[in-house]
């Protein structure tokens, strides 16, 4: 079993999104799909790197048609659970690295909000996004997911005290780049590593926006909050989460692409 199996099997991402914190991740990140979609009257969605469906199954409730692709069976058998026989959805087992099974061309959106956590080098980062390319329509949309480098060296390196165990094992570069390996689990990036992984493939940026921001430095605060409060918090969220000069702060980031 992979370290990667080991996590999911355990690891319950669909409370972290149904959180109320997590909630901001989630409820962003549909967000930026309704806009993608807009316009186009009867999409065909792909998902790589499905999870447990909270995003395949919310969009395929809605009648949309949606292709859902997910390496760990654990979450496959959670996914096909949430699915009574009427959702206009295909479920399949695959890697974001190889979708050979998948026609080019045939989506009108892709969507990778997990793959780009998981893998370790540019060029499998590299490789993840150039398969999405080419499996989506020209026009089409590529939304990307990534964990991102400062908020992990503020909170976990400082803020969870696991500075002196994380220099003893060499995993921060001299310019506190975060060195991450399989069992390390996530894979961290800056700004500037997205922009030159888009640089490799045939798209234009629409826009980085920060899915969370603040939100994960404060999360009993958000969690404790009431309705209203909430909805005041979603819309100071809404309103900076395109701000590029906080992007590097926020613990996940969305990176949405028009192909070209």
């Amino acid at each position: 079993m992979s370290f990667l199996e080991e996590y999911y099997n355990s690891y319950d991402e669909e409370g972290r999104l149904l959180s109320r914190h997590g909630s901001v991740e989630y409820l962003t990140t549909m967000r930026c799909i309704r806009e993608c979609l807009a316009g186009i009257p009867a999409p065909d969605i792909l998902e790589v790197g499905a999870g447990t469906g909270r995003y395949s199954v919310a969009l395929a409730k809605e009648g949309r048609r949606v292709t859902a692709v997910e390496l760990i069976a654990h979450n496959l058998e959670i996914l096909r659970s949430k699915l009574d026989g009427s959702e206009p959805i295909t479920v399949m087992q695959g890697n974001a690295l190889d979708l050979s099974a998948l026609p080019d061309e045939a989506f009108d959106l892709t969507m990778l909000l997990g793959p780009m956590y998981h893998l370790y080098t540019g060029e499998d980062k590299l490789r993840a996004l150039t398969e999405a390319a080419r499996v989506t329509r020209p026009g089409g949309f590529i939304l990307a997911a990534y964990c991102m480098n400062e908020p992990t060296v503020v909170q976990y390196v400082f803020g969870a005290d696991h500075l002196n165990e994380v220099l003893e094992k060499g995993m921060l570069t001299p310019d506190w780049h975060c060195i991450s390996e399989p069992k390390d689990l996530f894979a961290m990036v800056r700004p500037e590593e997205i922009a030159s992984l888009d640089a490799g493939i045939p798209v234009e940026r629409v826009k980085l926006v920060a899915t969370d921001g603040a939100t994960n430095y404060m999360r009993a605060v958000i969690d404790a909050m009431d309705d209203t409060s909430f909805e005041k918090w979603m819309e100071y969220h809404f309103s900076i989460c395109e701000r590029q000069d906080l992007i590097g702060a926020s613990h996940h980031t969305l990176d949405i692409l028009r192909k070209i």
